[in-house]
């Protein structure tokens, strides 16, 4: 695949008013006529591909719209926020077109930076995708972590998961409406709580865009650890954070199983040190070196992606987690799926019962 940055909007160098309007800052590989299906998750993949497929599926969020703060975002970004353009957070705009190209989507979103101190990032919006990046992000991350940081934004509009996620804010703060209402409260939080693990997913895709924008694995990871930690780089270290995934995912007995799906029910990003293991695993992988080769499904071939094929690969995907997790629970899973025994005497050890086998308590003869 050529890395040529000058190929663009069908002009050679310096030619034409646009010649330099849309096109990477520096030399990285381009994705022309990229499929989101390249980087997404198996289990975000599954998802959207099923959505896709809906009969009716965007007329019924089209109208759905008309109930959604949509506008009232908008409006509220445009007037209490600075809009990047090249005259304003000039060196935001450059990294967002360059992830556009990048990326091949052809219609650059609006980006907006909001005050707030707080270091955070969103893609939302159901007509139109809009970025919205906060200033605690901004004054943390230095230009290659932030270009990666962009490149997920922009992976998240490609992806389409801006609808999905401006369902979920708009859901989620319908269920603080209704929590006096039992059912429905139940009944909405039930459709949250699905949207979350999706969109814990959907964070997964999103990281291996901004590595394919970036092309530069130790930016992200360093702009993952100062998410975690702060502005402390002199502190830290890639591998003893990727060691603290390690140690989260194999440690503890079957109560603390149980105690991190307890913590991460009520999020929409997986931890930080989780992000890091799982993209790293990526950038290692054939998938990954194969899309940099120039070998990834296009966008021309998503009509014809198969809706059985993509659950039947998110399952296998999540087989796979399963038999090969470190977790206390995901093992006693699949010694359960192996008909393992003793299997009583296991879970008692594992939430911290007696280690000592049964006492005999026949009576002499």
């Amino acid at each position: 695949m050529s890395d040529d940055s000058h190929e663009s909007n069908g002009h050679g160098p310096g030619e034409g008013p646009d010649a330099h309007e849309n096109v990477p800052s520096r030399q990285r590989r381009r994705f022309p006529g990229i499929s989101s299906r390249a980087y997404e998750h198996p289990a975000d993949r599954s998802a959207l591909v099923a959505l896709r497929k809906l009969s009716g599926f965007d007329t019924v969020f089209k109208a759905l719209s008309g109930l959604l703060p949509e506008r009232s975002l908008r409006l509220l970004f445009l007037s209490d926020s600075v809009r990047v353009s090249d005259q304003q957070f000039v060196h935001l705009d450059a990294m967002l077109r360059d992830a556009c190209a990048i990326l091949d989507l052809e219609k650059v979103p609006p980006m907006y930076v909001n005050q707030d101190p707080q270091p955070n990032a969103m893609c939302i919006g159901l007509d139109e995708p809009i970025i919205v990046v906060t200033t605690g992000l901004v004054e943390l991350l230095d230009e290659e972590e932030m270009r990666a940081v962009v490149g997920h934004e922009v992976g998240h509009a490609l992806s389409g998961h801006s609808v999905y996620r401006t369902i979920l804010l708009f859901l989620t703060n319908l269920a603080l409406r209704v929590a006096w209402i039992p059912l429905g409260n139940i009944a909405i939080m039930a459709i949250v709580t699905a949207l979350r693990e999706w969109f814990r997913k959907s964070e997964l895709s999103a990281d291996r865009a901004g590595l394919l924008v970036g092309q530069d694995l130790k930016a992200s990871m360093r702009g993952l650890m100062k998410i975690a930690g702060g502005n402390h780089l002199h502190e830290m270290n890639v591998d003893a954070f990727l060691a603290q995934a390690e140690e989260y995912e194999a440690g503890g007995d079957l109560r603390d199983s149980v105690l991190k799906i307890l913590n991460v029910l009520p999020r929409t990003h997986p931890f930080t040190t989780v992000r890091a293991a799982e993209l790293k695993k990526w950038a290692e992988s054939r998938d990954f070196q194969r899309i940099m080769d120039g070998h990834y499904p296009r966008r021309t071939e998503d009509k014809d992606t198969s809706v059985s094929g993509s659950f039947r690969e998110s399952a296998s995907s999540y087989a796979s987690n399963v038999k090969n997790s470190k977790d206390p629970l995901m093992k006693l899973v699949t010694d359960i799926a192996g008909g393992a025994g003793d299997l009583g005497g296991r879970v008692r050890r594992g939430f911290g019962g007696s280690t000592q086998p049964p006492r005999d308590t026949t009576p002499d003869d």
